[in-house]
């Protein structure tokens, strides 16, 4: 019997009439009175028991009574204080009341809106009102571990009879089976294959099933199904699947449950730390503010990571500095939610509303009792870390050390903890990618420096710092090195700055807890000088690298320019379309070290994601980089003579740019016949044209784009019916890539909100639609004059058509490069074909083959309507080839 039902049944045999606190009731059954306190709040929120508030808090059992509604239910005070989820919550409940035995439902949502902690809820409801008998499993299977494996995800839900396969020694029960009176929660269900979808149809339809191996005998199971998905389930299940989930459960994001409910979540977490604590909390109205406006991309869950993490800071100089009162002050909250102050002023009147503008700071207690949102996975992890620092204290204590001593221990001890609890926090987002622990480490890093040089260093160099410790510390947890090509000479050189450097990576290696090779001594020995002025005068021209697709290009542009200019001056890098582009990109990174400088870099390239690298060198090195794309010869001759003279970067771009235009600048720029781009963006406001100018504009600086290719129009909401009119004739002359408005004009469309733009969450997913779909038009022109026995045109769209199924039948997306090589290669393949060529051998066909049949069933299938129509037959090793873009593609994702 659990701890919670012991308790019960004693409450139980007291009756109603004795009401005892959690003190008393301790020490009568010999338990921990933290955790019997917690017990009883845990049954009185479940609505078994009842408490009566004083000092101290009496808790009793209510009285008998057969209504199934008497008791109020976690889900009903669940309601009370978080009104976005009143409708989601009598879903639930009438999915559990559904008679004879409920009805299977499906809870979407994003990741971290709580939807395996709702399946537990509706769990717990069916067992407080009596639809199952106490103790009804709950039974949690995640999909995504048997995703690729069908047959043994069969034998996991249903089971297995002894001898059905080599292994099988004995008779095994299935997930359904253990769920049998109670319910089966499926998590991420989009990842349950379409065979594994199939047979769950008798088993939801009739509710019998058979083992794996058995023929005879039918089993019967009563289950009720609960599933939960990120993604839409229209485009992920089957439909005849989702026919038999009648109830559908959508949870809002953080976003959608609003500022108000927010707050009450930011408490309730902070209350929850406090009972653990067993101490009272004081919180700065200014953390208050900053958790209340944060982007917080993933939701609740990371909401409680980085509370419990600022929390856990806030403990740590509590303990250790010895300090009366646990004091959260914004100096203990993570940079990236730090971020939310700045944010603040754009919700200043709802925050007076809600918060006031007199609260200096808040305070929870520990009497209050843990919050009902929150399953209790990350509890016992939560109590260790608190337990962990103490228990360093009390170690460090005993063994003699000093005060000083201590302090320094328990930070250094903790950089660890925050380290950990950091990598649970969205790594996609590229805006906050900098750790905590780097962002605290540079700050030492930069009093250190300062001191010691007498010198004030720029923010550039401290941000340009932040993200060059935290790719060394990925790069060496990865196993790769760190070698400085010129590092005697720059410990020569500079060597006040070297000797500063060599105690930074002192200070690195403790804070990280990692050995680093002195190489990297040389590389913050730069940061130290490249941000001196007098260092700005030693080199004054700007660096020339040519970076471009395939095999030699880049090389044999740059060698026909230093061959014409005597000079070694330009560089290239190649990008072959089966490399990894981030390796080329560590190449660029090195290589724009040695040949970039204060004057800056000018980057040429073709396409596709080598447009961003400008930005990401520039951030990493805190030089200036300007991108040209669409490299020819006479773009790199042009900018190399250029900068050898020592004309500014600005200067060189604008020239090298002009040269784009050739014969076409010579015409009137308002000519009446000029081209339309073929591709646009539309932007939409509802309060008037302006705004939508202002949009506009918006993109236009954020965005890279080919203004010959692309063109952003700006549309006002005034007369909806007029917008659409002009959308709908936009559509018909163009491709519309998205929309950016906060209104649904057309559900064909990606739309992205206005907000999302101008915060510039929504940037990167339009720089992607941009980068394709302009690429996607380059390649078009350039196919026309390569591909001779078919129209270029034509074979790439039903190319792209062909590649987009096999990326919907294998739910893997191809990354931007990859899916470029593809189109390439499946086009310049077909025109081979059609031309009667021989294929290409493919090296180690038969064991390839053997280790990926049904990858090479799944590829040839979605090939035939290409051989079909341009009458063309694809061999074994041309599938070989197409098969290696998407088993390269997961290599690099």
């Amino acid at each position: 019997m659990k701890r919670v039902d012991f308790i019960y049944q004693k409450l139980l045999e007291f009756g109603p009439a004795k009401k005892i606190s959690a003190g008393e009731l301790a020490e009568l059954l010999g338990l921990s009175r933290a955790n019997v306190s917690g017990d009883l709040n845990r049954l009185w929120k479940e609505g078994r028991i009842e408490k009566e508030e004083g000092r101290p808090t009496l808790f009793y059992v209510k009285q008998a009574n057969d209504s199934l509604y008497l008791a109020q239910t976690a889900l009903d005070r669940l309601a009370k204080t978080n009104k976005s989820l009143i409708t989601r919550i009598e879903q639930a409940k009438a999915a559990v009341l559904y008679p004879p035995r409920g009805m299977h439902c499906l809870i979407l949502g994003e990741t971290g809106v709580g939807k395996s902690w709702f399946a537990g809820m509706i769990h717990e409801f069916a067992v407080d009102i009596g639809r199952l008998e106490k103790g009804a499993p709950f039974v949690v299977f995640n999909c995504a571990d048997y995703a690729n494996n069908p047959q043994l995800l069969i034998s996991q839900l249903f089971g297995v009879k002894k001898g059905a396969y080599t292994g099988a020694e004995m008779d095994r029960k299935g997930l359904v089976e253990k769920a049998d009176g109670g319910i089966l929660f499926l998590d991420e269900v989009h990842r349950l294959p379409a065979e594994g979808q199939e047979i769950f149809f008798t088993f939801m339809d009739k509710g019998t099933f058979r083992r794996v191996g058995e023929t005879e005998v039918e089993r019967s199971a009563q289950v009720q199904i609960v599933m939960a998905t990120t993604e839409n389930p229209e485009s992920s299940l089957l439909k005849t699947f989702m026919r038999r989930i009648p109830m559908v459960i959508k949870l809002p994001s953080l976003v959608e449950r609003g500022m108000e409910e927010r707050f009450g979540l930011v408490m309730e977490i902070f209350r929850e730390e406090a009972f653990r604590l067993g101490r009272e909390i004081q919180i700065s109205s200014s953390v208050v503010q900053a958790f209340l406006c944060y982007h917080c991309p993933n939701n609740i869950g990371q909401l409680k990571t980085d509370i419990q993490l600022t929390c856990a800071s806030a403990y740590a100089e509590f303990i250790s500095l010895k300090k009366n009162v646990l004091h959260v002050s914004i100096q203990d909250v993570p940079h990236h939610v730090k971020q939310g102050l700045l944010l603040a002023k754009d919700y200043r009147q709802e925050l007076a509303e809600l918060i006031g503008t007199e609260h200096k700071c808040f305070v929870v207690q520990p009497s209050q009792e843990e919050s009902v949102w929150f399953d209790r996975e990350s509890e016992n992890a939560a109590n260790s870390v608190y337990e962990k620092i103490e228990q360093k204290i009390y170690e460090l204590q005993n063994q003699g050390v000093s005060e000083e001593e201590l302090e320094y221990d328990i930070e250094h001890y903790f950089t660890t903890f925050i380290k950990g609890v950091h990598q649970r926090i969205n790594k996609g987002d590229m805006a906050r990618i900098i750790d905590p622990v780097i962002i605290h480490l540079v700050e030492d890093i930069v009093r250190y420096a300062e001191a010691k040089l007498e010198k004030i260093l720029s923010q550039k160099v401290i941000f340009g710092l932040a993200l060059h410790i935290q790719t060394s510390k990925e790069r060496l947890s990865q196993g790769k090195q760190i070698v400085h090509p010129h590092l005697n000479s720059v410990r020569l050189k500079y060597k006040k700055e070297f000797a500063v450097a060599l105690e930074c990576v002192r200070m690195i290696e403790e804070a990280l807890l990692m050995d680093l090779p002195i190489g990297e001594a040389g590389y913050l020995t730069m940061f130290f000088v490249l941000d001196d002025e007098s260092m700005q005068e030693e080199r004054e021209t700007v660096g020339v690298l040519v970076i471009t697709h395939g095999s030699g290009g880049a090389t044999a542009m740059v060698d026909v320019t230093n061959r014409l200019l005597v000079t070694e001056y330009a560089r290239a890098i190649d990008l072959p379309l089966e490399e990894d582009s981030l390796v080329v990109l560590e190449q660029a990174i090195k290589t724009a070290r040695e040949i970039g400088s204060a004057a800056g870099l000018l980057l040429l390239v073709d396409m596709g994601s080598l447009l961003g690298f400008g930005e990401i060198i520039e951030k990493e090195l805190g030089i200036p980089v300007k991108v040209v794309p669409m490299v020819s010869t006479p773009h790199v001759i042009e900018a190399t003579r250029k900068a050898m003279l020592g004309h500014t970067l600005d200067d060189v771009y604008r020239d090298v740019v002009s040269i784009s235009m050739g014969v076409r600048e010579e015409l009137p720029r308002e000519a009446p016949d000029k081209a339309v781009p073929a591709l646009t963006i539309v932007a939409t406001c509802l309060s008037g044209e302006g705004s939508a100018l202002f949009l506009k504009k918006l993109l236009e600086s954020k965005l890279r784009y080919d203004e010959k290719l692309l063109e952003f129009v700006p549309l006002q909401l005034m007369d909806k019916a007029q917008a659409k009119s002009k959308l709908k004739k936009l559509k018909q002359e163009r491709t519309v890539l998205c929309i950016v408005s906060n209104y649904m004009l057309d559900r064909d469309l990606r739309c992205y909100s206005m907000d999302d733009v101008v915060n510039g969450e929504a940037l990167s997913d339009i720089q992607q639609l941009i980068d394709l779909e302009e690429a996607y038009v380059k390649m078009k022109e350039s196919l026309k004059e390569h591909l001779k026995m078919v129209k270029g045109q034509d074979v790439l769209d039903d190319v792209r058509t062909c590649v987009a199924r096999m990326e919907e039948r294998l739910g893997d997306k191809l990354l931007f490069d990859t899916r470029i090589g593809a189109y390439l290669h499946i086009c310049c393949l077909v025109d081979r074909l059609k031309a009667g060529e021989h294929s290409v051998a493919y090296t180690d066909k038969v064991p390839f083959l053997a280790e990926n049949r049904k990858l090479y069933s799944l590829i040839r299938h979605e090939l035939q309507p290409l051989a079909d129509k341009y009458d063309v037959v694809f061999s074994e090793d041309d599938v070989c080839f197409v098969m290696n873009f998407f088993i390269h593609n997961k290599t690099l994702a």
